[in-house]
């Protein structure tokens, strides 16, 4: 299945597709490495464990219900192929985001196809629908400065 086949108007769910000009292992460490990952996304205490729970910390966005602090748990992943994560507010955001976000790696040429899914939004929470109208518009972003990440090597 193609991970971009979808309506672009779906309320519940981002989709982004981007090309990342370096190869899947050089993807999946940035995806999988707190520090990489901090640099491209948030502050964090993410571990590639199935089951560890994990924090984000951001800036505030009240219009959206968060408050600064993201909550997420490793799902599953497939080495270097693919990461899921819930992606949820903490409990005394107005939002009550419960989500998940979903990495595909292709390798394409001497690069990689990044697949981004972020599925959840509750199109009849008004915090949610403010809340995809922002992710819609950064995860794009996001998903370029991974490759920014990787180009620029470790910090």
């Amino acid at each position: 299945m193609n991970p971009t086949a979808h309506d672009p108007n779906d309320p519940r769910t981002i989709r982004v597709d981007e090309f990342l000009p370096h190869p899947p292992t050089a993807v999946w460490r940035a995806l999988t490495d707190s520090d990489l990952m901090a640099r491209w996304l948030m502050p964090n205490d993410f571990k590639l464990v199935i089951g560890h729970a994990f924090t984000f910390q951001g800036t505030p966005i009240p219009q959206a219900g968060f408050g600064g602090t993201g909550h997420g748990t490793v799902l599953d992943f497939t080495t270097e192929k693919m990461l899921r994560i819930s992606w949820c507010a903490a409990p005394e955001d107005p939002s009550r985001l419960e989500s998940t976000v979903t990495f595909t790696l292709q390798p394409e040429g001497t690069g990689t196809r990044l697949f981004l899914v972020h599925d959840g939004f509750d199109p009849d929470n008004p915090h949610q629908v403010m809340a995809r109208r922002f992710m819609g518009g950064g995860w794009p972003g996001v998903a370029a400065r991974i490759g920014k990440v990787i180009s620029e090597g470790p910090a």
